[in-house]
C-alpha cells in the first residue's frame, strides 16, 4: 500500500515481483501526482518483503520523479533491499539515505 501526507509517501506491503507492476505505476497517477518542485521522500520502513524487482520500482519512481520535476529520495530501507541496492550499484542513483 502507498499512502501520502504531505511530502511523506509512505509504503508498506510486500514489494516483489507480484506487487511490483502496480507499485511502479501507482507513484505518480492519482491523488500521489506531485507537481514540478516538490521534494518527496519515500519511506520504505514498513515493506516486509522484497526481492529485486523492488530495486526496479525505485529506479522507475526516479525516473517518474525526474520527468516530472520531482526531487525524490528514500528513507528506511530493508536492509535486504539496501543489499540488493548496492549489489546492483544503484543506491547512489536512488538518493537513498
Amino acid at each position: 500500500m502507498i499512502q501520502r501526507e504531505g511530502d511523506r509517501i509512505t509504503v508498506s506491503g510486500r514489494l516483489t515481483l507480484d506487487t511490483a507492476r502496480l507499485a511502479a505505476s501507482s507513484l505518480f497517477n492519482g491523488e500521489l501526482r506531485s507537481v514540478a518542485g516538490d521534494k518527496l521522500v519515500v519511506d520504505l520502513a514498513r515493506v516486509d518483503a522484497v526481492d529485486s524487482s523492488a530495486v526496479s520500482v525505485l529506479l522507475q519512481w526516479s525516473r517518474q520523479a525526474r520527468e516530472n520535476g520531482v526531487e525524490l529520495s528514500f528513507i528506511n530501507l530493508p536492509p535486504n533491499l539496501r543489499s540488493l541496492a548496492n549489489l546492483y550499484d544503484v543506491a547512489e542513483v536512488l538518493s537513498i539515505s
